[in-house]
């Protein structure tokens, strides 16, 4: 292969967008969150505890779903953002949730579509995904240096309501998330987490029984000009809530 045909360098520093969830059950009683630990091979975050999360991928824009993130949910999603990665976001939250747990966020029903490789197991089940559950609630940048980086948005996802399989139930789920369990939210800071996820734990603590989106989202924006912090408020709710 001559100098002028070979493939550019893949920029290792590179931002992906990313989809994390915070599947919360109990959450009007004792709250639970469900976290498992990176291997320690992992490029990202060796031996840590995580929520279930990764990047978006090029085909996640094209699978349907059969329910969209709802306002003011999409609308915060869309700022400070280019492109429409709205519907893309949602897709990939469901998906690796699935791959990483095993656990179904979808409605019953059928496919206008082939399913992409990495959906067919997803599809098999006799479900579509639905993205109307998540709620929009932290976005932060990986900073620079690391091995990795992502735009991260976390989505809580109220999973008594709205996962349709069983809560206790990982046997789809894939390797890359090892001690999946339930842990008290009062608890969960108690484990080895990254930085991040501590501060995204608090902020969820805190709202952790009311189920609306919170009245703005927390935005660390770790990019190599800008290490501001922000609040996305997206549209203004009409109702004025400065809860």
């Amino acid at each position: 292969m001559t100098m002028e045909s070979a493939a550019p360098a893949v920029d290792k520093s590179q931002i992906r967008n990313a989809a994390t969830v915070i599947a919360l059950r109990d959450r009007a009683t004792a709250p639970k969150v469900l976290m498992g630990q990176r291997g320690a091979g992992a490029v990202f975050m060796p031996n840590k505890v995580v929520f279930p999360g990764g990047a978006v991928d090029p085909g996640d824009a094209d699978v349907p779903l059969a329910g969209a993130i709802p306002d003011p949910c999409a609308s915060r999603l869309a700022e400070e953002s280019t492109g429409d990665l709205v519907h893309a976001l949602g897709v990939a939250a469901i998906r690796e949730l699935w791959e990483e747990t095993g656990l179904i966020l979808g409605r019953p029903g059928t496919w206008d579509m082939t399913p992409p490789p990495d959906w067919e197991t997803f599809a098999a089940t006799g479900h579509v995904p639905d993205a109307s559950a998540l709620r929009f609630v932290f976005r932060a940048i990986t900073p620079p240096g690391r091995p990795r980086r992502f735009d991260a948005r976390f989505f809580v996802v109220d999973a008594d309501e709205s996962v349709v399989s069983d809560l206790d139930d990982f046997g789809a789920a894939c390797d890359e998330l090892s001690a999946l369990q339930w842990i008290p939210l009062e608890e969960a800071r108690s484990f080895d987490l990254p930085f991040i996820t501590e501060v995204v734990l608090a902020e969820v603590q805190q709202r952790a029984a009311d189920p609306r989106p919170p009245a703005s989202v927390p935005f660390f924006a770790n990019n190599n000009e800008n290490r501001a912090f922000m609040r996305l408020r997206g549209l203004v709710d009409a109702r004025g809530r400065d809860d």
